[in-house]
């Protein structure tokens, strides 16, 4: 897979100039290049999204209006829809009129160096941006430093006919967004977007509906009890659309066992009967797999509805272990019923989690109790 950085690259750059030159004739397309360009190869994705901005800087009109006028006027049109309200690419014909997709990352990193002092000005431009890629990133600093005078501006968002302004409304307030900015305020306290979440989280886009939910799972991480609360309250006569919205921002208290989110699902109770867990090898090298076989065996007269996750110790390079959990089945035991579940859990590196070996043990969650365990060792 090409690593993300590679979708800004000289390409991108001379398509942004030819646009920028397009929207002001005065724009010094020449200039704007080279800077963009300097050494951009040798660059992670991030560096290379600011030179950008920066070279931007050094060739918009300096008057920040203005800049924002020839932005507006560099953009194609915006990111068509799908039925579900899920963005769509545009064709060949649309993105040759402007600009879209991960320039306007830059150009929204632009807007928020050098927009602070005029934030109306501002929020129109990020408007205009979202409906083209995202401007989730560059609207937090503006959070972070005006809430007063973005609050307001987000509520009326929230009505957007876009779909694409309505998610950044979601999106670029979540406490906890990988990549963005950490908003501290909204960690400690989350009230300011609540009502916003609970205007959208019916939205007619899946894609919105969504972001509504990375939201409040943000928001669990901190406030566990609120979103439990949140989930029971929005359940009652919740549509399937709303109700697949709660589950979804439900996933990481579930995993973690939290009490009152499962009894929102109707998930407080263990397993009534016995579940063993085994593997398919007692050791195992990095890079392979090894087979994960359940065995339920209910003795309750009614059906059991039941999670059953599992959570891997993995050892760190220190010999300590950490716990990390993983999805397994969702389901309803029969009266009586037994079942076995098989899975392979893969062992191959990832970026974000780097495999040592040692003895690892993995843990069988039920409905968020650990009922069963197993170990391997897990080779070089």
């Amino acid at each position: 897979m090409e690593p993300f950085k590679n979708l800004i690259n000289a390409t991108t750059v001379s398509s942004a100039g030819q646009h920028l030159q397009r929207a002001w004739s005065d724009f010094d397309r020449p200039r704007f290049e080279a800077l963009a360009n300097h050494g951009l190869d040798a660059l992670e994705l991030k560096a290379r999204m600011l030179q950008l901005a920066d070279a931007m800087r050094a060739t918009l009109p300096g008057d920040f209006n203005a800049a924002c006028s020839v932005l507006e006027a560099s953009l194609a049109p915006p990111l068509p829809l799908d039925a579900r309200g899920e963005p769509e690419g545009l064709t060949s014909a649309q993105a040759s009129t402007g600009l879209a997709g991960w320039v306007i990352w830059s150009m929204g990193e632009f807007v928020a160096r050098h927009g602070q002092h005029d934030v109306p000005r501002s929020l129109v431009c990020l408007h205009a941006l979202t409906q083209r890629s995202t401007a989730e990133f560059a609207i937090r600093p503006f959070i972070q430093q005006q809430p007063q005078a973005v609050w307001p501006v987000l509520a009326r968002w929230a009505n957007d006919p876009s779909a694409h302004v309505r998610r950044l409304v979601s999106e670029g307030s979540r406490p906890r967004l990988p990549w963005g900015l950490r908003l501290q305020a909204l960690v400690a306290d989350p009230t300011p977007a609540l009502p916003l979440l609970r205007a959208l989280q019916d939205d007619t886009s899946s894609y919105v509906r969504r972001s509504v939910a990375n939201h409040l799972n943000d928001i669990a991480k901190d406030h566990p009890d609120l979103v439990a609360d949140w989930v029971k309250d929005h359940l009652i006569q919740a549509t399937p659309e709303r109700s697949t919205l709660l589950r979804h921002a439900s996933r990481s208290l579930i995993k973690q066992g939290h009490a009152p989110t499962l009894a929102a699902w109707g998930l407080a109770s263990g397993l009534t009967g016995r579940a063993t867990l085994s593997l398919s090898a007692a050791q195992a090298a990095v890079g392979d797999a090894i087979g994960l076989r359940v065995t339920l065996q209910s003795t309750a007269r009614q059906p059991q509805p039941l999670e059953i996750d599992y959570a891997v110790q993995h050892v760190r390079a220190n010999g300590s272990s950490s716990p990390k959990v993983f999805k397994g089945w969702k389901l309803s035991l029969a009266a009586g019923e037994e079942r076995a579940l098989d899975k392979r859990h893969s062992l191959k590196p990832v970026t974000t989690r780097t495999l040592y070996p040692g003895m690892h043990r993995i843990e069988l969650l039920v409905n968020g109790l650990a009922l069963a365990e197993a170990t391997f060792d897990l080779k070089p």
